[in-house]
């Protein structure tokens, strides 16, 4: 069981998720605002936040921003509209997934539980790489030996490039391998990640050492 944070102003949606969610296992506390979410994350830190992204007064994407700059809960975003500002703007901000509503309560469930798997790791040894060192057991990242901060997104995509150094994954590959997304899914998804990753882990963005963009195909680790 799960203890999720549900922020959704809606009350009908609220409590319908809530209900669902909680059929399927999950401890589920909601709140209807961004201020009163922000509240209640501070209260007692959740497993997981279930965040709709418009919301009024503190809207979600500056929620999330705060949650992120908190902590590495996970945040699964969900949205009215298939809107690409605002899907790469929830997605810059820090979001590890999103779910288009009305969110049917079995997909944002295994949503929920997928975004649950990765930050739970794959241990399997300590990976050095030039100046970044992963270690896979206790789930930590250094760089010229400083301790990095990653959302377990952002964690299991550098898990899941460095453990083949050489190898191009295409964007449906680590979709499928990262975001557990059986389907023709959302590259923004990943091109995201990808940003965020490379913006703590790399010297230069512009021209990354580690996480190396190969143009038609998709994105490979190295060689460092």
């Amino acid at each position: 069981m799960a203890a999720i944070l549900l922020i959704e102003d809606d009350p009908l949606v609220r409590r319908g998720l809530q209900i669902a969610l909680g059929r399927h296992g999950h401890d589920v506390r909601t709140a209807e605002t961004g201020e009163d979410g922000l509240r209640e994350f501070h209260a007692g830190p959740p497993d997981l936040v279930v965040l709709d992204l418009m919301l009024p007064g503190v809207d979600g994407i500056e929620v999330c921003r705060r949650i992120r700059a908190a902590g590495e809960i996970p945040v699964i975003m969900l949205t009215a509209r298939g809107d690409d500002f605002d899907v790469v703007e929830g997605l810059a901000a820090g979001a590890d997934d999103y779910v288009v509503k009305p969110a049917q309560p079995t997909v944002l469930d295994a949503r929920i539980r997928a975004v649950l798997r990765r930050s739970a790791g794959v241990p399997d040894g300590v990976r050095v790489h030039g100046d970044l060192s992963v270690d896979t057991t206790a789930l930590t990242v250094s760089l010229h030996g400083k301790p990095v901060t990653l959302t377990p997104t952002e964690l299991r995509l550098l898990l899941t490039l460095s453990r083949a150094p050489g190898r191009v994954f295409s964007r449906q590959q680590l979709l499928e391998e990262v975001w557990e997304h059986d389907y023709l899914g959302d590259s923004r998804l990943v091109d995201n990640c990808v940003q965020r990753l490379r913006a703590k882990i790399e010297a230069n963005a512009a021209a990354p050492r580690y996480v190396q963009t190969v143009r038609g195909f998709g994105y490979r680790f190295g060689p460092v």
